[in-house]
């Protein structure tokens, strides 16, 4: 990397350029837009005040969803998929302003249109060709950060295959310093040494957690040096959730296992809770109430089936569902998952349980506020109890609200869990969801279970 780009990117880093850019690309889009509509540029004083509205809910949203950051190595479907969700709730947002101002007759809604079409693509079409150039450039051996590895050489070997095997996040090696122990305070000079005349721009401490010390002897003997150092603990066999670094009562602390789910983004769960379990909820009005009647008129008994689950936090609810059995008596602490041909499920409730139908009633816990839409889906006590202590990690996936669907029933993970490897395999999905979460995400597994969620081999 030459230091003209260095410069460049140290002065100019995209985390500021990308905001830039994305309010000239409503700038020129809202212009646009008024040509298009009006015939002219001369464009209202009023239509300036929306552009410049609409770039901050652009900005503001863009932050929150932390899209400004590593936006250079996201998939594409992802950056996309983001950039969808910031512009639908602008447009969202703005609608609702200007109703509620009573400006309606102010402002051409074709305006608003066309300038959040174009400012979406023109900001998309942006990202999309500099993403392009940036990993073509770094796959030819331009534009990349070169890195000092130290650590035994079990760990380095894992490293330097991970950097190898993406190389658009930019990364090449300067130097290896393999450890098989402590280190003394002579070969600590000769190390930073090393690092300088290799004109590594970082060096990354690849070491166990029990070699803290030779973290600390490296990073006093770099004090004068301007490279950036990174300590690479080895969490190879531990289950992480949402790890980061953190400062707590003034002292810094590696999460290893906390909640994803910061102030604002519980905020912006909720409010996509609310809006969409809304819409549902009344859209399958007519629907709930024909199963309700067809079920009180074929299988006498109660219409809903109530039955405890564990909620965030290890709080017990109380779900509802559509019957989908005879009624029947279970041993206490025990509960039998219904399986293919169960001569327990009604003809009715197999229609129900093969479609989800069934699962309408949770819109009211959605609404209440236990679950959520999208999440991993709540068990019953009595498995709770059993696969805690069997897989490692169960109880982690009660770090955030159950949902109605979730990232392990699109991916075909639904239904009895009769082995321990399935139900190994469902955890691995949801904590990867809660890992992974934002709106988008959301967004794209409400799709998919519309799409295909309704079905499937697991289905009965």
């Amino acid at each position: 990397m030459n230091h003209s780009s260095i410069a460049f990117s140290e002065r100019y880093p995209a985390k500021l350029i990308v905001p830039v850019v994305d309010v000239l690309a409503l700038a020129v889009a809202g212009l646009l837009a008024f040509r298009l509509r009006f015939g002219f540029f001369d464009i209202h004083d009023r239509y300036v005040l929306a552009i410049i509205v609409m770039a901050l809910l652009v900005i503001l949203l863009n932050i929150m969803q932390g899209a400004y950051t590593r936006w250079r190595i996201t998939r594409v479907s992802t950056l996309l998929g983001r950039l969808c969700v910031v512009w639908a709730t602008v447009a969202i947002l703005a609608t609702s302003l200007i109703f509620f101002a009573h400006a309606a007759d102010r402002y051409s809604r074709l305006w608003v249109s066309y300038t959040l079409v174009i400012s979406f693509v023109m900001a998309g079409g942006l990202r999309l060709v500099a993403q392009l150039l940036l990993r073509h450039a770094r796959r030819q051996g331009l534009a990349r950060r070169s890195v000092f590895l130290v650590g035994p050489g079990q760990q380095l070997v894992r490293v330097a295959r991970g950097m190898r095997s993406t190389p658009a996040e930019g990364y090449s090696i300067a130097g290896i310093e393999r450890l098989a122990g402590t280190l003394a305070p002579e070969r600590i000079e000769r190390l930073c040494q090393r690092v300088v005349h290799s004109g590594a721009r970082e060096v990354w401490i690849c070491v166990p957690l029990e070699m803290g010390s030779v973290v600390r002897g490296i990073l006093y003997g770099l004090r004068n040096q301007m490279a950036e150092v990174r300590f690479i603990p080895d969490f190879q066999d531990m289950q992480l959730l949402n790890h980061r670094v953190s400062e707590v009562a003034g002292q810094f602390a590696i999460d290893l296992s906390v909640t994803p789910m910061t102030e604002t983004a519980r905020f912006f769960k909720r409010v996509e809770d609310i809006v969409l379990g809304t819409l549902f909820l009344l859209l399958s009005l007519p629907v709930c109430a024909v199963i309700a009647l067809v079920l009180k008129w074929q299988c006498p008994g109660p219409i809903v089936f109530k039955q405890y689950r564990t909620g965030v936090n290890g709080k017990r609810f109380k779900v509802y569902k559509f019957r989908s059995m005879e009624v029947h008596d279970e041993p206490s602490g025990r509960v039998t998952q219904a399986c293919r041909g169960d001569p327990r499920v009604t003809r009715l409730g197999a229609f129900l349980r093969r479609t989800s139908l069934d699962e309408l009633p949770q819109f009211y816990n959605v609404l209440q506020g236990r679950m959520s839409i999208v999440g991993p889906r709540p068990h019953a006590l009595a498995h709770n109890d059993h696969y805690k202590e069997l897989i490692e990690s169960y109880m982690k996936r009660h770090k955030v609200k159950p949902g109605i669907t979730g990232w392990a029933q699109v991916n075909g993970f639904r239904g009895v869990t009769d082995t321990i490897d399935k139900m190994e395999r469902r955890v691995e999905h949801d904590l990867w969801y809660i890992d992974n979460w934002s709106l988008w995400l959301d967004l794209r597994i409400i799709a998919l279970t519309i799409i295909k969620g309704f079905k499937g081999p697991n289905a009965f």
